[in-house]
């Protein structure tokens, strides 16, 4: 039989989805490029928002009516937040969770011998829960591996349903990270990202921490970059900073999330830091690497958020100058504490909110992007298109280079930064 994984949300997701599909072709099963023809479709969910859940039902329908006959596998974080949720399961012939990926493969095996459709979630343990052990061996038609080496969050933030999808935190034993990422460069990967749920708590209650997470990556043999995924503030403190910056391998490339530059909205929040601590990582992460780029997300319109509040966010957006940002309005998410609170932005007010802080960060864009001109940098190439090649710098800087040669694509080279774009740098081989 053959299968096809789909798979929504975060860079988590897509390594799990990878662990899985290593999984089902270890078991006999074979891929399929197609949900249309596929004997199974393992739809990989995401929760973050009531939003998500809406295009996970969609897809479940859309893959449904198109092979009326063919298994559905659901997994990941939707089941798992809202197990009582039956109409999310609707059209599914299997509904599993995400505290166990090891089961999917006996859970096939048994519809397949039961003919009888099932759920079973299991639920996540608390702080005796243990990291799942899995593994890949390479991303197909990537040129980076992410690895996830943390999952979990301990934070309740009011808005995040996640807490609840994914557990507590518990984090990938340092010589398991090991055996993984020789097997990766073995595959001839050149870079690979570390990500998890909440990244910088890597280690959090154990004898080790993030920046042994990356000093492991750099040891090892073939590997020439090393990136983080999404982290948040709070572990970043000047011992961690100077470990990362002390490794020539490592990108100085920080997704350091926000959600708001207004002390009383991250207050609201629940966020475990204000906007001069923000700053002062900030300040710490300039001062420790060369030409480092900083980018993040943006809330508008939490629930109470004024007009003052959502000023005092933009003057702090516009004073980090970041490098990019992802802006997005507030959510209601069923579940969490902030979806009943008081005093909720209208959606015409969050829209408005959103294109007046996209208009900002968008100039905060093109400056840094202006910034880069003149440089020479080192770009791993990771696709060719119409005789164009296009890849990313250290600092991941979105780079193009018109050149006929696509054997360059999957290796390092210098680029000398001519001419910034909207979205992107070009460049000459130098």
């Amino acid at each position: 039989m053959n299968f096809n994984i789909l798979t929504l949300g975060c860079k988590v997701n897509q390594y799990e989805s990878q662990a899985m599909r290593e999984d089902m072709l270890r078991h006999g099963f074979s891929a399929s490029n197609s949900p249309e023809t596929a004997d199974i479709t393992i739809i990989n969910t995401c929760t973050v928002t009531s939003v998500s859940d809406a295009k996970n039902r969609k897809l479940i329908s859309r893959v449904r009516r198109a092979n009326p006959n063919g298994i559905i596998v659901l997994t990941g974080c939707m089941p798992q937040a809202f197990p009582e949720e039956a109409k999310n399961f609707k059209n599914c012939d299997i509904v599993l969770g995400n505290a166990r990926r090891s089961e999917l493969v006996p859970s096939i095996q048994r519809f397949l011998a039961e003919k009888h459709p099932f759920v079973s979630i299991t639920e996540h343990e608390g702080k005796y829960e243990i990291f799942e052990s899995m593994a890949v061996s390479g991303f197909d038609e990537h040129t980076r591996a992410f690895i996830k080496i943390e999952d979990g969050c301990n934070r309740f933030c009011s808005y995040c349903i996640i807490p609840y999808a994914r557990g507590r935190v518990r984090s990938k034993p340092l010589p398991e990270l090991k055996t993984e990422l020789e097997a990766i460069s073995a595959r001839g990967y050149k870079e690979i990202v570390l990500v998890g749920i909440n990244l910088s708590a890597y280690g959090q209650g154990e004898d080790f921490c993030l920046a042994d997470a990356v000093e492991c990556a750099c040891n090892i043999h073939g590997i020439e970059r090393v990136r983080l995924g999404s982290i948040e503030p709070e572990q970043m403190d000047a011992e961690l900073i100077s470990r990362l910056a002390a490794q020539p391998k490592f990108c100085p490339q920080f997704h350091l999330s926000l959600q708001s530059g207004c002390d009383k909205t991250l207050k609201a929040m629940n966020r475990h830091y204000n906007s001069a601590d923000y700053m002062e990582i900030v300040d710490n992460l300039r001062a420790a690497f060369d030409n480092p780029s900083l980018t993040t997300d943006v809330m508008v319109g939490f629930a109470g958020e004024s007009e003052e509040d959502f000023n005092a966010s933009m003057s702090f957006v516009e004073r980090v100058g970041f490098a990019k940002v992802h802006v997005f309005p507030y959510s209601q998410r069923k579940g969490t504490v902030a979806a009943d609170a008081p005093n909720q932005v209208s959606p015409a007010e969050k829209d408005k909110r959103a294109a007046l802080m996209g208009k900002l960060v968008e100039k905060s864009r093109e400056k840094f992007l202006e910034s880069q001109v003149g440089l020479t940098e080192e770009v791993l190439f990771e696709r060719f298109r119409n005789g164009v090649l296009e890849g990313y710098t250290k600092n991941y800087t979105p780079v193009r280079v018109v050149c006929d040669n696509a054997e360059l694509c999957g290796k390092i080279y210098r680029v000398r930064l001519t001419k910034a774009h909207k979205d992107h740098c070009e460049g000459a081989l130098d």
